[in-house]
């Protein structure tokens, strides 16, 4: 077992369930074309990592999909709203035995080994690691003990998410990685042939 694990926050593959905001533009069969192809990119970028891994489901855990169980752990998300469900992720990782502990989305196509590889080297030196999203929220956070504060009192899927969070850590020692653009829209499409080409 490392003593390094990484969260991975994936929602079900189901028509009309993901990627609800980018549907009403392009509709929901194309939304779940470009979320499996996200989840496949998100599985690409973390199955060589040295640190162990762990997919956390938003429903119902899957056998035989393209998350191997030989490479991860799999857990379902518990909790009211996503704040809940991390925090219960972070409790859940850090009792088992591990020191350091990154969460990370499924809805990064600019996402790479490098960035999450950096986050766990930041951490030696920090007490948290975001990594910032263009919309005000964040697409990494990864901690070496539990902050309960700042999985409470969000509006989660907005643009105040980062800054309030900012905000309760202000007396830790944080670090902010490269901000990176999550796929939740339709403009955010636009940065990335390979993904319109599926519209």
């Amino acid at each position: 077992m490392s003593k390094n694990l990484v969260l991975i926050f994936t929602r079900n593959p189901e028509l009309g369930k993901v990627k609800t905001r980018l549907a009403k533009t392009i509709g929901d069969q194309k939304a779940l074309e470009i979320y499996t192809l996200l989840l496949q990119k998100t599985k690409d970028t973390t199955q060589n990592l040295t640190c162990d891994k762990a997919v956390y489901y938003s429903v119902k855990i899957r056998e035989n999909d393209i998350w191997n169980e030989n490479t991860y752990q799999k857990h379902q998300q518990n909790g009211e709203d996503l704040g809940i469900r991390m925090e219960n992720a972070f409790i859940n990782a850090f009792n088992t035995g591990y020191e350091k502990v990154i969460i990370i989305g499924s809805d990064l196509f600019d996402l790479t080994p490098k960035h999450i590889n950096d986050a766990f080297e930041k951490l030696n030196t920090n007490d948290v690691v975001i990594g910032p999203a263009e919309d005000g929220g964040y697409y990494l956070l990864g901690m070496k003990k539990i902050h309960p504060s700042i999985f409470k009192n969000k509006k989660w899927g907005t643009s105040t998410v980062r800054k309030d969070t900012l905000n309760d850590l202000k007396n830790n020692k944080i670090t902010l990685l490269e901000e990176l653009n999550d796929i939740d829209v339709y403009d955010d499409l636009k940065k990335h042939d390979s993904l319109l080409k599926i519209i």
